[in-house]
């Protein structure tokens, strides 16, 4: 048995025992993780900074994308929003053992659909070293064991952020080992994947390629998204400056995140009232713009095809002149990702109809599309954002890693007497 596959039966055994935690001793650890990591707040960032000038060379390179090494940087700010999501994680309901549905089936026979554990998630991430707090918090909330696998360029702040985890789960007695995993390589992933024995569920969170490659690679289930093509569409009756503030918070707020807007889609009959005031507050935030013809707008690139299947994950906006909300649904549905998609329009009823048709995880009305995460829906943090038609959808937090079983509680019944009608079930 080879090293990962020994890292993964660990995992699986310490899922198993995590089925004993209780509540208590669940927040216990998390909140010994947080204090633990505010007392080494200063050696994270020097950690930090060495893989910031390794990255830079990688950028330099061509071999990590500007997005990429943008994620990876640590502050105070993010640092202090890591110790915090890990204590807001602690103040959630606990996801497991909760009675989601109960009934009598049959006089002296009930039966319960109660939630419980995945088991063991396997998540492998690029840069954004705050994914290892994020997902260990809401794997130990949800009493899963986790295998996570970081990209080479944050190395070493993943393994200091691994070491002040493990550590403090050392110190909180009764607390399983091996709940909590890290692995290094590409070909460590190569042999996870292999391990659908051991590993329920794989997270990728990262990009087109990656999450293709694992879901080409890989026996065990999938959750998560290849893109992040998110559309803003401004409706005939949009309010011209809300449509301006959720447009540039939208795209200029965090150009490299996933729910950053991609593509904006304007209505022929409000395209005269906006379009002048848009592209100037674009340019004040140095915004490159990439214009359907349809403009007639001299001095920009002109968007083709590709344009609207692509995810920039930088200052690029491209914009397309749309002649009704059912052209801009249409154009979503096509070329969008199920990620997260909005309307701005003061009209009720094209807003519902906009939401109702819109096949995406998330469909907002006059709200920026960075609202997409889970922390800011008030789950705690997220491992990640799925556009998967699967038992969780948009950003997945506590609820998206747990399942359910059916419990059947009797008292000597059997079949026998319900086929030969001496007992019936309850309607």
């Amino acid at each position: 048995m080879n090293n990962i596959e020994n890292i993964a039966k660990s995992a699986k055994e310490a899922s198993i025992n995590a089925l004993k935690l209780s509540t208590e001793l669940k927040n216990i650890a998390l909140y010994t993780i947080a204090h633990n990591l505010q007392l080494n707040k200063d050696k994270i960032l020097e950690v930090n900074k060495l893989d910031l000038i390794n990255a830079s060379s990688l950028l330099e390179k061509g071999e990590i994308t500007q997005a990429v090494f943008n994620r990876l940087k640590l502050d105070d700010n993010k640092l202090r929003d890591m110790i915090q999501g890990i204590k807001d994680v602690a103040a959630l309901i606990d996801p497991v053992n909760k009675i989601l549905w109960s009934k009598e089936i049959a006089d002296g026979i009930t039966l319960k659909k109660v939630s419980c554990p995945i088991g063991v998630i396997g998540v492998i991430f690029e840069a954004r070293p705050d994914v290892i707090t994020q997902i260990t918090a809401l794997s130990i909330k949800s009493s899963n064991a986790v295998i996570l696998k970081g990209g080479i360029e944050a190395v070493e702040t993943n393994k200091t952020l691994f070491d002040i985890i493990k550590t403090s789960l050392r110190e909180v007695n009764g607390f399983p080992d091996n709940m909590v995993n890290l692995i290094y390589t590409r070909d460590d992933v190569k042999e996870m994947l292999n391990l659908d024995e051991y590993i329920n569920l794989i997270i990728p969170r990262g990009s087109n390629s990656l999450v293709k490659y694992i879901k080409s690679n890989t026996k065990i289930p999938v959750l998560g998204h290849s893109d992040g093509i998110c559309h803003i569409y401004t409706d005939e009756y949009a309010d011209i400056e809300k449509a301006l503030n959720i447009i540039i918070d939208s795209k200029c707020q965090y150009p490299a995140a996933c729910n950053s807007v991609e593509t904006v889609l304007i209505h022929k009959n409000i395209s005269d009232k906006i379009m002048n005031k848009l592209i100037n507050a674009l340019n004040e935030n140095n915004v490159k713009i990439i214009l359907d013809k349809s403009f007639n707008i001299d001095g920009y690139q002109s968007a083709d095809e590709n344009d609207w299947k692509t995810e920039y994950g930088d200052k690029i906006l491209s914009i397309k002149l749309v002649n009704s909300i059912d052209e801009a649904i249409d154009h979503i549905n096509k070329y969008g990702s199920g990620h997260t998609d909005c309307i701005i329009s003061e009209n009720k009823e094209n807003a519902e109809k906009f939401m109702m048709f819109v096949d995406s995880a998330g469909v907002y009305q006059n709200i920026s599309t960075r609202f997409a995460d889970g922390f800011r829906y008030g789950f705690g943090a997220e491992v990640g954002i799925s556009t998967n038609k699967t038992h969780a959808r948009g950003p997945v937090g506590l609820e998206g890693l747990t399942i359910y079983k059916y419990k059947l509680y009797g008292s000597g019944d059997i079949v026998e007497d319900f086929i030969s009608e001496k007992r019936k079930f309850n309607k």
